[in-house]
């Protein structure tokens, strides 16, 4: 059904005027007005999804306030409970847009200066939102999360974009989610010695109502519509929220983006019919995959391929149907058990999310190039 539709939505933008900017307009653009940074601003948020939509960002920050507030009214629409269950989403959230806010002052210099494509949008799905789910709320803890995260995750992430996987022709993604990982073990050890930090929620005597490493939902049924809903909740588990409004709101923003002017999402590069096939793909092999982990652990790090090998071999090999299958299926099946299995050997004050992103590099290396010595597989 995700392959028609991606067949249909490739023809009918065909023949729709162009209503937005080009993405490369897009980027020319993005430091020389107020309004066309805050766009590219908004854009970053759904840049882990490779969407690169500022309609798409709208959306799914949209979707995520009215599933908090939903589920801190106790409807049973709200879905699976954004912000890891904590009630923390305005502060995670909060801190994680200051916290690209600076990496794009900060760093924005390195676009213009680079002429490519530049990691700057790392600090939103990685360091600020994870400190705020570990030490909890308030505003020492939102400042100190987006401080390190554009300080520590960003300029790890443009060297080894910049020095290894462009110099290597490896997908950038594994450097932006290397810079990820790096800085949040940095940031954590930092967050032991900072003297206005307050105890880590793992290590306090009353512990937090939910674990702190993913959607703490406990998961009984899980027949078709569960399935449906946790393939649909896995589009926002690297921002945290993980939770089917928000990825309604931010599928269809981009989609409706893609619509307006195809070469807008994705880079330009005409890929998001290709691009969200493998995703579903992947969330759907991995949803029912590891189903019983589902029910065991109340949540397991299905997401990891949807966000890193999928995208990553459709945009190295183009969208043919054995890149848009192969990625989804390896990052499925290799993806979630590596993540987990790192997560439990973490301290408990630093967050799971880091075993996540190491399992995307590592899969993502090992995936991207062996599809390359196969017949079939051409980077594009």
């Amino acid at each position: 059904m995700t392959a028609a539709a991606a067949v249909v939505l490739s023809r009918v933008t065909g023949r729709l005027p162009h209503l937005l900017p080009g993405y490369a307009h897009w980027e020319q653009q993005a430091y020389t007005r107020v309004p066309q940074f805050l766009r590219w601003w908004i854009g970053d948020t759904t840049e882990a999804e490779f969407f690169k939509s500022g309609l798409g960002g709208l959306g799914m920050l949209a979707g995520g306030w009215i599933a908090h507030a939903a589920g801190r009214r106790g409807r049973r629409w709200a879905g699976f409970p954004v912000a890891c269950g904590s009630g923390l989403w305005p502060w995670m959230t909060g801190s994680a847009a200051l916290g690209l806010l600076l990496s794009d002052v900060a760093w924005g210099w390195t676009l213009p200066a680079s002429g490519t494509w530049q990691p700057t949008f790392v600090p939103f799905v990685s360091v600020p939102p994870a400190i705020v789910l570990v030490y909890g709320a308030g505003w020492a803890v939102a400042a100190t999360g987006a401080v390190l995260g554009a300080a520590l995750t960003t300029p790890v992430a443009l060297l080894l974009v910049d020095f290894v996987c462009l110099p290597l022709h490896l997908p950038t993604v594994i450097g932006n989610v290397t810079g990820m990982w790096v800085g949040a073990l940095i940031a954590f050890a930092l967050c032991r010695r900072l003297p206005w930090m307050p105890p880590a929620l793992a290590a306090r005597s009353t512990p937090a109502p939910d674990p702190p490493g993913g959607t703490a939902e406990p998961s009984p049924d899980q027949g078709p519509g569960w399935v449906v809903r946790r393939v649909l909740a896995d589009f926002t588990e690297a921002q945290f929220f993980g939770n089917e409004l928000a990825s309604i709101g931010l599928v269809g923003g981009t989609v409706l983006t893609f619509l307006l002017n195809p070469l807008t999402p994705v880079y330009g590069s005409g890929l998001l019919p290709a691009l969200l096939t493998s995703q579903v793909i992947a969330a759907t092999v991995g949803v029912l995959v590891h189903r019983r982990r589902w029910a065991e652990h109340g949540w397991y790090p299905t997401f990891v391929p949807v966000v890193s090998v999928a995208p990553a071999t459709v945009l190295t090999y183009g969208p043919t149907v054995q890149a848009v299958i192969a990625g989804a299926v390896f990052g499925a099946l290799a993806g979630p058990p590596l993540a987990a299995w790192i997560s439990r050997r973490l301290p408990p004050d630093f967050h799971p999310f880091i075993g996540n992103v190491v399992s995307m590099t590592v899969c993502t290396l090992v995936a991207v190039p062996l599809l390359g010595t196969l017949p079939g597989f051409e980077a594009a």
